[in-house]
C-alpha cells in the first residue's frame, strides 16, 4: 500500500529488546484538507535509518503493509492490535504551477463565431 502525506512528527529509534529495534513517525494525510488524518507508522530493524533523510513539514511517500494479530490476556480475554509498517520512504515532487503571465490564452471552441467579423447590422425586432 501507499500513502502520500507531510511528515508531521518523527521519533527517536527504540531499541524494545536485543535483536528488535523500531522508529515510528506520523503522517498528515490531507485527503480531505478540512479533516486531516494524523496517522502512526513504524519502521523497523535496518528501515529505521530511512526517516533520517527527511525533515518533519516534508512531503513524503509511504510504501506500507498493513499488519494485524491476536493477543490472548492471562484472563482470557482476546484483543486485536493492527500496525502500519513502512518499508520504504521516498520525497514527494510537488510541481510547481508556472506563472500566470506566461500562459497562453485557452483556443477558442472549434464551433465559436468570431464576433470581430459580425456587421452592426441586426435582424432583431427589438
Amino acid at each position: 500500500m501507499t500513502i502520500q502525506g507531510k511528515l508531521h512528527v518523527k521519533y527517536d529509534t527504540k531499541q524494545v529488546s536485543d535483536r528488535f529495534r523500531k522508529r515510528e513517525f506520523v503522517i498528515e494525510y490531507a485527503d480531505n484538507p478540512m479533516y486531516p488524518q494524523y496517522v502512526t507508522f513504524q519502521l523497523v530493524q535496518d528501515k529505521c535509518e530511512q526517516l533520517d533523510a527527511f525533515q518533519e513539514g516534508a512531503m513524503i511517500q509511504v510504501d506500507f503493509d498493513l499488519r494485524g494479530r491476536s493477543w490472548q490476556s492471562p484472563q482470557g480475554e482476546t484483543r486485536y492490535f493492527n500496525s502500519l509498517d513502512a518499508w520504504r520512504l521516498a520525497p514527494v515532487q510537488v510541481a510547481a504551477a508556472p506563472p500566470a503571465g506566461d500562459m497562453p490564452p485557452p483556443p477558442p471552441p472549434p464551433d465559436a463565431v468570431d464576433v470581430t467579423q459580425m456587421s452592426d447590422e441586426d435582424d432583431l425586432p427589438f
